[in-house]
């Protein structure tokens, strides 16, 4: 555990916090207020004001704390007071100066902290306003710490009065000398509420001039109902010789000369001249507080991009909603490829295009329905009383295609295509986590089948999201013992049916499970942070074998390698792919590497630059799954390829249906136009294979020739056909 560090200026800095009044350690009731807005702004079920003391540190105030270790050694603020921004610690079990702190590792179990200094007018540090939950939170935004910033500035204008209240107690100088110049109000009367001194901010504040004081008493100052309950707490203190017992109202309306009323913040003292009560009120006008307060409660629940409700609010509403309790449908978008629009179009367009889609989402919603931007491209829609999954799923469609519809934004026409998951309450789900977490696995399951999909939850799809946390667990093991594999899938030459190559395809051999397809494991090996490493074993093991065969009576062949989009982000994957040919001795053409739309969408730049790269070094750079996404054409125009491979959906079809027919006759079309090599995969009959020879098809693929298998099953395989090449070749 990494302890605080104590300042070089320590002694100022605890004359500082008894300047303030807080060496006793006693709770500001004027400061609770703030501790509460900032726990419903931010949802979280603790927020205090923390006072660091010498050896120990104290709550000022506070809500949702319980028994805790109040020393300095373990606190997060004194960390916190170290710096001159906002602390934020997202998740303190990964977080090596607080994993082992006993108030992580304890009954507290803290997760998650962010905490703004607050500091003396001359820089020295008393405290932290912080927030804490006993979960982690990685979404804890900029706008978040803006938002929490001006919360501790609240509590510092509150603290300066404080120390105004506190100086007042303890020692009486001139008003001139003590209050003369402030910028806070600060008014002296006598027993008689006439005014004996005030300064030019409590003159300003009620529209007079400072030499009006002459004519003017305290009570002309409050408007007329208040003065007999003000009039009351005086004669209170003045029987009674203080006001210790008194109570005194925190905040009270003021009344301007031109009889205005403003609301202001309320502190009142009193002391003993020759035997009589004198009073001073301390005033803060509270108008623009209260301005600034209804902006953050806006904002904790509005988006300011498009109005929506956020995240925040959207969960709340739904969460009221299930505990009503009514029926609900959770409607999850997600809009596809807009990363893409915002760095072709920039991000002045993209934001254009999101208000437009809220508005579009917004108009399609009844009044009852909540309509929310949950994230960057991301809405979430409830829609109240829905009971029937038809329903939902009819809604949902209609939103979708109304999305889908052209968007005109400063002389551009976009398209913009969105996915959607849909789940409902309380068939599916009693609970407000558990429903909207259903509709994002569902999103997530229509984004895995392709773009604009629909999809309604169903519980397997909790159980495929458990498998594949249980295989991000098992990965690292499959990792570090070896257990992942390499079989080949041959491809041939359409003309003369010789084998001329391979596609690389991975398999687990888990020590329980036995051989895994990538079906299985792969979404959670290409979501987590092994999937480049994996990435570049499978391109070096591809390589070597590869090699091998080439050495061995195949001095032709070519490997094909699929790659992720993780390898485009970590690394320099062309000098990577290179020093693997060369520590192979393979040429260039020997390889070839297969991309799909997705992950040129997601990794645009950067994975133009590097597939340039290596394809002017020789290398072959092959689109797989051609024909299935929305920006195929656009990215075989953009892209330097040598090789399109027609999807397997289109090659079943060629036979039964006109349609994916024509298409494959215009991928071959485009193909040759292109000067790019064509592959078709899923070939599984002799007449698919005879119309797509025919058809001028280059290179093939498909069970019809060979599934997926071992290395030593292979090279059986690249045996008998040497042998028999002419009956191969004899096909049809």
């Amino acid at each position: 555990m990494k302890c605080p560090a104590i300042f070089p200026n320590e002694s100022k800095r605890l004359k500082a916090l008894s300047d303030y009044g807080l060496d006793d350690e006693q709770m500001l009731k004027s400061l609770d207020p703030v501790v509460h807005i900032a726990s419903r702004m931010f949802d979280m079920p603790v927020s205090a004001v923390n006072m660091i003391g010498s050896d120990h540190v104290f709550f000022a105030a506070s809500v949702g704390v319980g028994e805790v270790d109040m020393s300095r050694d373990v606190s997060f603020c004194a960390h916190a007071i170290t710096q001159s921004d906002v602390m934020v610690v997202p998740d303190a079990r990964l977080d090596e100066r607080f994993h082992d702190n006993p108030l992580v590792t304890g009954d507290a179990n803290l997760r998650f902290y962010a905490g703004v200094p607050l500091m003396t007018p001359d820089g020295l540090a008393l405290g932290a306003l912080c927030i804490i939950d006993d979960r982690p939170h990685f979404d804890f935004t900029p706008d978040d710490c803006q938002r929490l910033q001006e919360l501790a500035k609240m509590v510092s204008d509150r603290l300066e009065l404080r120390r105004i209240e506190v100086s007042a107690e303890r020692t009486r100088p001139p008003f001139q000398e003590y209050a003369g110049s402030s910028l806070t109000p600060v008014i002296w009367f006598d027993e008689h509420l006439q005014i004996v001194e005030w300064n030019q901010a409590a003159a300003t504040a009620h529209g007079y001039e400072l030499i009006d004081k002459v004519a003017l008493h305290f009570d002309l100052l409050i408007p007329e109902r208040e003065r007999e309950g003000f009039r009351q707490l005086i004669d209170q203190a003045i029987t009674s010789g203080s006001l210790d017992k008194a109570v005194i109202p925190l905040e009270m309306n003021g009344l301007r000369k031109d009889g205005s009323e403003f609301r202001f913040g309320f502190a009142l003292f009193g002391w003993r001249v020759a035997g009589r009560m004198q009073f001073e009120a301390v005033l803060k006008d509270l108008t623009l507080q209260q301005r600034e307060e209804q902006e953050l409660r806006q904002q904790a629940n509005i988006d300011g991009l498009t109005g929506l409700a956020n995240r925040g609010k959207f969960y709340r509403c739904v969460e009221d909603t299930l505990t009503s309790p009514a029926p609900a449908a959770i409607l999850m978008i997600d809009l596809d490829g807009f990363k893409d629009i915002n760095d072709t179009l920039g991000h002045t367009l993209g934001d254009a295009i999101l208000r437009e889609v809220a508005r579009r989402l917004s108009s399609l919603a009844s009044a009852d329905d909540v309509v929310a931007r949950i994230g960057g491209d991301e809405f979430a829609i409830m829609l109240a009383d829905v009971t029937e999954s038809n329903t939902a799923m009819q809604i949902a469609s209609v939103m979708i295609t109304a999305i889908a519809q052209p968007i005109k934004v400063d002389g551009h026409e976009v398209r913009v295509a969105a996915s959607c998951g849909v789940a409902l309450a309380p068939t599916q789900a009693q609970e407000a986590l558990e429903l909207v977490s259903d509709a994002d696995l569902a999103l997530f399951k229509a984004k895995s089948i392709g773009r604009g999909r629909l999809f309604l939850f169903v519980p397997a799809l909790r159980m495929e999201a458990m498998a594949r946390r249980l295989y991000g667990l098992e990965l690292h093991r499959a990792v570090d013992k070896g257990e992942f594999m390499l079989f080949y899938q041959p491809q041939i030459n359409m003309a003369n049916g010789a084998i001329i190559g391979a596609e690389a395809l991975i398999r687990w051999h888990h020590p329980e499970r036995g051989i895994l397809s990538p079906a299985a494991f792969l979404p959670a090996l290409e979501g987590g942070p092994l999937a480049a490493t994996v990435g570049t074993w499978i391109i070096n093991e591809a390589c070597s074998q590869a090699a091998y065969w080439r050495r061995n009576g195949v001095p032709e062949f070519r490997i094909g390698v699929n790659l992720c989009s993780a390898q485009f982000r970590v690394g320099d994957l062309a000098a990577e792919v290179m020093e693997t040919l060369e520590r192979h001795g393979l040429p260039p053409a020997a390889l070839e590497l297969e991309v799909t739309e997705n992950i040129v969408l997601d990794n645009d730049d950067i994975v133009l630059d590097t597939l340039q790269r290596l394809h002017d070094q020789g290398v072959g750079i092959a689109f797989d799954d051609f024909g299935t996404g929305y920006a195929s054409l656009s990215l075989l125009k953009s892209y330097p390829l040598s090789r399109i491979k027609i999807d397997q959906s289109f090659v079943r079809g060629i036979l039964t249906s006109k349609r994916d027919a024509s298409v494959v006759r215009a991928i071959l079309d485009m193909a040759r136009n292109f000067d790019l090599e064509s592959i078709a995969e899923g070939i599984e009959t002799e007449a698919e294979y005879k119309y797509l020879r025919l058809e001028n098809c280059d290179e093939g693929q498909g069970y019809l020739f060979g599934k997926p298998m071992s290395a030593p099953q292979f090279e059986l395989l690249l045996g008998i056909a040497g042998a028999n090449k002419e009956a191969v070749s004899a096909r049809g």
